[in-house]
């Protein structure tokens, strides 16, 4: 035997490492490690929970009573009035949503328009009274008690106005009825020049719903 196949039978038959052998047992380190991250990825614990609960708006519904009765005469006109005549209509106004609210007002405007309307000062003037209970009516032509309590809702001003605020009313909350008495005068200082006029009022409530809340 020469001196290099000894060299070459030492190094295949020796104890070292052969690249195969290192080759191998590399793969062996990485199948362990795959193995115990395995094992990590089926050993997670879960809970769960649930619940639900249901969330609806309100209204904000504000009506007129049945026209045709007591509870809403303001559709019925007048004819042939004379300086210091009244007008008298009843009217109910009804919030008949389910929210309450802040405020409600009056927007009237003139539909056909002439002095009557026109003339804040010598044209029809409109008082607006509330009674407790429902006014008692005769007529017609239509006049009005209270056998309860009267407030004012609006104050004595020219016919048209535009978002007008109502006071004591009752109809704020919801379900609650206000029995209205609509008062128009002609004033005794109308002239001439008020002969032969005619104007058609229109009346448009608004209610607002009532300020934000927790719930």
């Amino acid at each position: 035997m020469n001196l290099r196949s000894a060299t070459r039978s030492r190094t295949t038959s020796g104890g070292g490492w052969s690249p195969t052998r290192k080759l191998l047992a590399s793969l062996a380190v990485l199948g362990a490690a795959a193995s115990i991250a395995g094992l990590g990825t089926f050993a997670t614990f879960t809970s769960s929970t649930s619940t639900s609960h249901t969330v609806s708006s309100g209204t904000v519904t504000i009506a007129l009573g049945a026209t045709g009765a007591s509870t809403n005469r303001l559709n019925i006109g007048a004819s042939a009035i004379a300086p210091g005549d009244t007008i008298q209509r009843s009217v109910d106004l009804i919030d008949s949503g389910s929210l309450d609210l802040a405020s409600i007002t009056l927007t009237t405007t003139a539909t056909a328009s002439s002095l009557l309307d026109t003339d804040a000062t010598n044209g029809l003037q409109m008082v607006i009274d509330k009674c407790s209970v429902a006014w008692t009516e005769s007529g017609p032509p239509y006049t009005y008690t209270c056998s309860g309590s009267t407030s004012t809702v609006l104050a004595s001003r020219a016919v048209i106005g535009s978002t007008l605020a109502l006071s004591n009313l009752g109809s704020t909350t919801a379900g609650v009825t206000d029995h209205l008495r609509v008062t128009l005068t002609l004033p005794g200082a109308a002239g001439n020049t008020f002969q032969n006029q005619s104007s058609t009022i229109s009346y448009a409530f608004t209610g607002t719903q009532r300020t934000a809340t927790s719930k």
